[in-house]
């Protein structure tokens, strides 16, 4: 969090990856993760009133029902959502996948800079104990590489599943909205 509080002070990401000992990507990722984090965690707290006819109430009633949506507040909800282009019926398995995103993220970044330290040790002339330990071997150290790309990799497919999920979600609401606007008729 100390990283999060010092770049919103202003702190350049070239300095805190210089501080904490992590590269530049390591600082943006750690950013953009607190930043999704927040918006996943988003609590509701305005309240919106709407007059409408019994007729009016009954078609948007039927077509909740039709939709399997239990509550008005929910209908009413995903109806905005929709608007601002966030349809996420299912809040709780995207916040989820978020995590595991930004998890799987920082656990990618934390392998990288592993395989960088242990490069930089190599380089640095700690080779010849590095062989005797055999810590820091190039197949390990290309295991580790190898590790970091695929856990990078899988948080992009992660986050590739989840937008083309929203997509599809999208285009539901698009026609969920469609049929609102034709039971108004």
């Amino acid at each position: 969090m100390e990283i999060v509080r010092e770049a919103a002070e202003g702190v350049s990401t070239s300095v805190l990856a210089e501080r904490f000992g992590v590269s530049p990507r390591a600082i943006q990722y750690t950013l953009k993760a607190d930043a999704e984090r927040q918006t996943d965690a988003a609590i509701p707290v305005s309240a919106v009133s709407v007059k409408v006819t019994a007729a009016e109430l009954a078609a948007l009633d039927a077509v909740l029902a039709k939709a399997g949506i239990e509550s008005r507040a929910e209908g009413l909800r995903r109806l905005i959502q929709a608007a601002g282009g966030v349809f996420v019926p299912d809040a709780q398995m995207a916040a989820e996948m978020a995590r595991y995103r930004a998890s799987l993220h920082e656990v990618g970044n934390g392998v990288g800079q592993i395989a960088k330290q242990m490069t930089r040790a190599n380089r640095m002339g700690h080779a010849a104990v590095a062989r005797a330990n055999a810590e820091f071997t190039e197949l390990r150290l290309a295991q580790m590489r190898g590790l970091a790309r695929f856990i990078l990799d899988s948080a992009d497919e992660i986050d590739l599943l989840l937008r083309r999920r929203r997509d599809a979600m999208q285009l539901e609401a698009t026609a969920a909205l469609k049929e609102f606007a034709h039971a108004a008729e």
